[in-house]
């Protein structure tokens, strides 16, 4: 029956770090003393002042259908919000909430993207922007950073990858995988070369805006030489530990969102209507829990870091944000384990990982980066403690 299956879903690969997560709970499942370091989910329980924003919201009668692209008064709440963190100004009518920043990307890309349109996307990436912008049609040019620069592009790749039939360029700065952020003066070179293609939309992910440990987030869209060419992609999932809620939302053109608002209404309808409610408190409330969340996040890193940095054969970096670390592994390819296998590339080393160390990471292939892995440190400091010494137990037992 798979002929049955159409080209895209055949052609389209799992999520990396959804299928580690996936053989990670299977192994647990039968026993083994598995932790889990594969996604990027805040251990935290989401604040108490959110969760009776959805409570009061039921008993308000937030039961039926929402509008499409979300309930005026949180696309509201998003626009003061935009003004007052990230010096933008953005209407209503340029707000779409989605069910989470995933399909916030997929509806942007399948509004844009023709059959053999160019992505320009910057390296390492997330796991996902390369699959939808191909399930789109579209043609993923890869412009990679090197790890001496915490994985960061520079400006003349940048502009060594443009050309006048780029469709769109997408990055995140926090960055999911590295933690790397863009400073302000790096993403104002970045605007002064794509303010000459003025036709390319720029695609900002800043879903980890509040876990930033040195310096301050960043957006590409406060310089007005390209706000018109601008899309921020954000949502609730990661500063405020609402990954199970699922609320992402674009701020962009009016033209991108009255499109988004088309394809949403198509495929999934609007987001959940509590889910938004309680996304409404968490945007009117303060940022206290968010700030402890970071906080703990910021030693967090501390601990990965001194740990990993004293692992022989891993080059190791601080992430100035998000809680991932993606350390480079170039000199352990090659190298054999205890049961004489060879490992032939990252993915090998992190089922070495999983099966020997009992320790679930994911492989740098994924995201754009050979011979390197990521670690989610949004995991409780005595998992990260453990698993770092079988990480290091696993290392030296290599020949």
């Amino acid at each position: 029956m798979n002929q049955q299956l159409s080209s895209r879903v055949r052609s389209m690969q799992e999520s990396a770090t959804i299928g580690m997560s996936r053989m990670a709970r299977e192994l647990k499942e039968k026993g083994a003393p598995i932790i889990n370091l594969s996604l990027g989910e805040p251990d935290f329980d989401t604040p108490e002042n959110i969760i009776e924003g959805a409570s009061k919201g039921m008993k308000e009668g937030y039961t039926h259908y929402p509008p499409i692209p979300g309930y005026l008064d949180l696309r509201q709440a998003i626009c003061k919000k935009l003004k007052e963190e990230n010096w933008v100004d953005f209407s209503p009518d340029q707000i779409v909430v989605s069910t989470g920043a995933k399909q916030t990307l997929a509806n942007i890309m399948l509004c844009i993207l023709d059959q053999g349109d160019k992505v320009v996307i910057l390296a390492p990436y997330w796991v996902s922007y390369k699959d939808v912008a191909q399930m789109a049609g579209g043609e993923p040019i890869i412009v990679s950073g090197d790890l001496r620069a915490q994985y960061k592009v520079k400006p003349e790749d940048l502009e060594n990858a443009m050309s006048s039939d780029v469709k769109a360029v997408i990055f995140s700065s926090p960055s999911n995988p590295t933690g790397s952020l863009y400073t302000k003066e790096e993403l104002g070179e970045f605007a002064g070369i794509l303010s000459n293609y003025p036709d390319t939309l720029i695609i900002s992910d800043e879903i980890y805006e509040y876990i930033v440990y040195e310096g301050e987030h960043q957006s590409i869209s406060q310089f007005p030489e390209v706000f018109d060419q601008t899309v921020i992609v954000n949502g609730m999932s990661k500063g405020f530990a609402m990954t199970g809620w699922r609320i992402g939302y674009m701020a962009g053109p009016t033209w991108l969102a009255k499109a988004c608002t088309k394809m949403q209404g198509q495929l999934t309808s609007a987001a959940c209507s509590i889910a938004q409610r309680a996304s409404l408190a968490g945007l009117e409330g303060g940022r206290e829990e968010v700030e402890r969340m970071r906080e703990e996040f910021k030693a967090r890193r501390e601990l990965v870091y001194e740990g990993l940095s004293r692992i022989p054969g891993l080059d190791t970096y601080l992430p100035k944000g998000a809680f991932y670390m993606l350390p480079g592994i170039g000199s352990l390819i090659g190298k054999s384990t205890p049961d004489g296998s060879t490992l032939n590339d990252a993915t090998d080393f992190c089922m070495y990982l999983l099966k020997d160390a009992n320790v679930s990471t994911v492989t740098g292939l994924a995201f754009g980066a050979p011979d390197t892995f990521r670690i989610s440190f949004a995991a409780s400091a005595k998992d990260l403690t453990e698993a770092i010494k079988r990480i290091e137990t696993a290392v030296l037992a290599l020949k």
